[in-house]
């Protein structure tokens, strides 16, 4: 009873999510700047021909539906001939808001790009309401999802391939039909850029959504049971570059007798995401601009079975840290202290050194004469590494209240590793303390 009310709820979220996508793509087109690429070609051809936005949108979508058929061939499931209906539902709900916004009609370019950027945030809106409900994709989408299967391509790259191809159609027929461009303006490419990133933003700001509504808790927030003396304990040391926290949690993994964790994360990486482990080494803990990522992952926002490759490395290593943690260990970097912030037995540290400190230590750890390099190196290494912890745990990079103890390793390696211990200590003597 309880699961056909969950998937009651997962329908109704996602038919008001189609109906706010509709009301998105009447407004973008209102606009008169073009609309989003996937309704271009439907819209392009509605202003040449007897039929509605809406109707060519059923027929467009009818078609990707037979393509879908015919990339998958035996594959093709049952359950994709939902989007038949869905398609038709969608398509008079935009003929439905094209009616309900007909006083929408921008004369100024100023209002005109308002409208759009509306237009945008109420179909990103829409989007991440489709992907939260999680029960169909819209034939787009789902037609972007066959041909990754089919061709094993890369998500991301084939969602940008289809929304160019459809933009570059609908151009095509716009002079073909008209003698002119039609249909096909600077508002489409604002469509594709902000829809994305939109939908993505939402995401995060209301991750806690899915729990509030489908009681699909994440399972690193439900309650730990009480730790007992014979469980395991690690340590996760979050460092600043050049600070030496790797060389001190080797040995503290030494003295202790632990496992040790650093570019062993990578490997075990590599062997769940398929992913080359130089390309994890390349990739995993820099983030050089987090809008900027956004806004070239937005593609993945259309469907929750694919994720940017960053994000598919991130999981994997927060699942390798996860079974880390099952036994004694010492785990370097990679978000770990947040990853197992409800771990009662994780002693969690941040090493840090004043930056003269940390230029001696790395001119002479990569042989460099250039102070100037040296710094620039270490400021830039920090600032990635600071920028993907904020990405993924929305908390501040070596702030004091994530961890237990933030040391400065100028102090002495030896002093620093007996103050660790010392807390390791306290935490075997009474597992139930922090």
């Amino acid at each position: 009873m309880k699961e056909t009310q969950h998937k009651l709820k997962r329908y109704l979220v996602f038919l008001l999510g189609l109906f706010v996508n509709s009301l998105g793509v009447a407004l973008i087109t209102k606009a008169d700047l073009g609309t989003s690429p996937i309704s271009s070609i439907p819209y392009v051809l509605s202003l040449s021909f007897p039929f509605s936005l809406g109707q060519f949108t059923i027929f467009f979508s009818i078609l990707l539906i037979v393509l879908q058929l015919v990339i998958l061939g035996r594959n093709f499931k049952a359950e994709h001939l939902l989007q038949i209906p869905i398609s038709l539902v969608f398509g008079y709900f935009i003929d439905l808001c094209m009616l309900l916004l007909f006083f929408v009609q921008p004369a100024a370019y100023v209002l005109k790009i308002l409208y759009l950027l509306v237009g945008c945030i109420v179909l990103g809106i829409g989007v991440y309401m489709e992907v939260l409900a999680n029960v169909i994709m819209l034939p787009g989408e789902s037609f972007v999802r066959a041909v990754v299967f089919r061709w094993k391509t890369e998500f991301g790259v084939t969602k940008v391939a289809f929304d160019v191809s459809m933009a570059v159609i609908a151009g095509v027929l716009g002079i073909v039909l008209t003698g002119h461009l039609n249909g096909v303006r600077e508002g489409t490419v604002i469509a594709a850029l902000l829809v994305g990133f939109i939908a993505r933003l939402i995401g995060k700001k209301l991750s806690f959504l899915p729990e509030m509504l489908f009681d699909a808790a994440p399972a690193e927030t439900k309650q730990a049971p009480q730790p007992t003396a014979e469980e395991p304990i690690c340590i996760a040391v979050g460092r600043q570059f050049g600070s030496g926290g790797h060389d001190i949690a080797k040995k503290l993994a030494d003295r202790l007798g632990f496992a040790f964790y650093d570019e062993e994360l990578i490997q075990m990486a590599a062997g769940t995401t398929g992913y080359q482990p130089e390309f994890i080494a390349k990739t995993e803990e820099k983030m050089s601009h987090s809008l900027l990522y956004d806004l070239v992952s937005e593609m993945y926002s259309y469907s929750d079975q694919y994720q940017p490759p960053k994000d598919n490395i991130f999981e994997a290593e927060v699942k390798s840290i996860r079974e880390a943690a099952q036994k004694n260990s010492v785990i370097v970097g990679r978000c770990a202290d947040w990853v197992l912030r409800n771990n009662p037995r994780c002693v969690r540290v941040f090493l840090h050194a004043p930056l003269d400190y940390r230029i001696r230590t790395v001119m002479q750890r990569e042989h460099l004469t250039d102070e100037k390099a040296a710094r620039h190196h270490i400021q830039q290494t920090d600032k990635q590494r600071a920028d993907n912890y904020r990405y993924y745990t929305r908390t501040i990079w070596g702030a004091s209240a994530n961890y237990h103890l933030c040391i400065d390793t100028s102090l002495g390696e030896d002093y620093v590793e007996n103050l660790i211990l010392g807390l390791v200590d306290r935490i075997k003597a009474d597992p139930a303390k922090k």
